[in-house]
């Protein structure tokens, strides 16, 4: 068959790059590796820019997100026995973010491709990008037994940090940065009433805690804990009784705890690869790049990639104009760090690193008593959590 664009990854920056071309005229498939059930298995991220909300309204997917989404005005950072608030609204100039869960998302995703019959093939096996760096690459899959062979003008990567993509560049012309974290946070999805109207960082001397929700009446919570620790290691009970150590006295108390519906161990990890773009093929999202959750910039940094290139394959099929593309690596990257950048000051300044020495922590607290003291460093904090423009 032959298409425009062939999208590597039906996770939901494929499927947004798909919708927003498809509205537009640009003919797209999809090649997602595992089935439609299992992707929509997967918990991701659930706190989303307004820039992220914005192309989603674009892409005709934004109905159910803006009736059930949560608009949040600022968040807690508990430390030192105390519960401070950030005022997102009055330190970024009258943004906000939107709490919707990455599984909703990609739900509405899917249902937008279904409308408007678009092609998704999942199950795809054995994925290879062939012959990007001509002006006449191609994909192939095997499916049922037979392989398949798309002929496209353009090669889109994403299908995440274990994807093929990213291996389809040469290793002599791509350049990989990496940090990983000593810990992972174990995360716990109930049906239960969120501990707080606002999430809660909690710095904490037996480490970091997150409360977070996907709705008034499904909680999610996160632990700090060591890298060797398994889901078995860890009963409801256990989870729960560890979250109400490390919360403030007032927020313990209010905690409703009940039967976890789903348990996660995530290890965290800063990444960044360069390019974004080799010969026909663009990178996008996690086969590109990682960061910690910590500070909420995931899905958020992908939409961003999607922004660039929706706008640059646009540029080149209306207007015969490349400078998008060639500039894509350039401008997707220049986000990326910043965004690396943020996630990497939240993950220093909230988690109790097990290798740490008193300097340390001294300026772990000095930072921390700077940041509630100063308005310019909350103006900072807030700007980077609202998301900069892109």
């Amino acid at each position: 068959m032959k298409v425009q664009v062939c999208i590597i990854g039906g996770g939901p920056s494929g499927l947004l790059l798909s919708q927003l071309l498809h509205l537009q005229g640009i003919d797209t498939i999809i090649l997602e590796k595992y089935s439609r059930e299992h992707v929509l298995a997967r918990i991701r991220a659930g706190v989303l820019e307004h820039g992220f909300a914005r192309l989603m309204r674009e892409a005709q997917c934004g109905e159910r997100m803006d009736r059930e989404g949560e608009v949040h005005h600022g968040f807690h950072i508990a430390h030192d026995g105390v519960l401070d608030h950030v005022d997102l609204q009055k330190y970024s100039g009258g943004n906000s973010v939107l709490v919707y869960g990455q599984t909703e998302i990609t739900r509405d995703l899917y249902d937008a491709r279904d409308r408007l019959g678009g092609k998704v093939v999942h199950n795809a096996e054995d994925v290879t990008a062939h012959d990007i760096a001509s002006e006449k690459p191609f994909v192939t899959y095997r499916s049922g037994g037979q392989t398949v062979r798309v002929d496209c003008d353009f090669v889109t990567g994403a299908d995440g940090f274990h994807g093929v993509s990213r291996k389809s560049i040469p290793a002599d012309k791509l350049r990989e940065y990496e940090r990983v974290y000593p810990f992972g946070w174990l995360g716990v999805l109930s049906r239960t009433r969120p501990v707080s109207p606002e999430l809660i960082y909690v710095k904490h001397e037996r480490g970091f805690a997150l409360c977070s929700m996907r709705s008034q009446v499904l909680s999610r919570y996160y632990l700090q804990v060591p890298l060797t620790d398994k889901t078995d290691d860890w009963s409801d009970d256990a989870f729960w009784a560890e979250l109400k150590r490390r919360l403030p006295t007032e927020a313990a108390a209010r905690l409703i705890t009940g039967p976890s519906i789903e348990k996660s161990i995530a290890a965290l990890r800063s990444f960044v690869a360069e390019p974004m773009r080799y010969g026909r093929l663009f990178l996008a999202g996690d086969a590109a790049h990682i960061v910690p959750p910590t500070g909420a910039r995931g899905l958020n940094t992908a939409g961003s990639d999607v922004y660039y290139l929706y706008h640059a394959l646009l540029d080149h099929y209306k207007k015969g104009d490349d400078r998008g593309l060639d500039g894509y690596s350039a401008n997707a990257l220049a986000r990326v760090w910043k965004a690396q950048r943020f996630s990497w000051w939240m993950t220093m300044l909230l988690h109790r690193f097990p290798d740490r020495l008193a300097y340390d922590d001294r300026l772990q607290q000095t930072d921390m008593a700077y940041l509630f003291s100063s308005e310019a460093a909350l103006r900072s904090l807030a700007e980077n959590y609202v998301g900069l423009p892109f």
